[in-house]
């Protein structure tokens, strides 16, 4: 489960770090609003993989969509050398 701590609390950030598991992120309020979270650098690791894997799938299904990017069966042996 996540915990949501008042940005004060960072002056015993020791205490914070150890809420902060993979996982379970520490959110951070100021003025009662969410403002910052603390996650796990496993979890921030794995996050920015997704996000890069995503924008290739992206990229992907964009070159699909775009017909002129295709190679006919005879455009692809002449291209081999077949």
């Amino acid at each position: 489960m996540a915990s949501i701590l008042p940005v004060s609390d960072l002056r015993n950030y020791n205490e914070v770090l150890k809420k902060c598991q993979v996982g379970e992120p520490v959110f951070l309020t100021k003025n009662g609003r969410g403002r910052f979270v603390v996650i796990d650098i496993a979890d921030y690791e794995r996050e920015q993989a997704e996000k890069k894997l995503l924008k290739k799938l992206n990229e992907a299904e964009e070159a699909v969509k775009d017909e002129k990017a295709w190679l006919s069966l005879e455009e692809l042996k002449t291209l081999m050398g077949d």
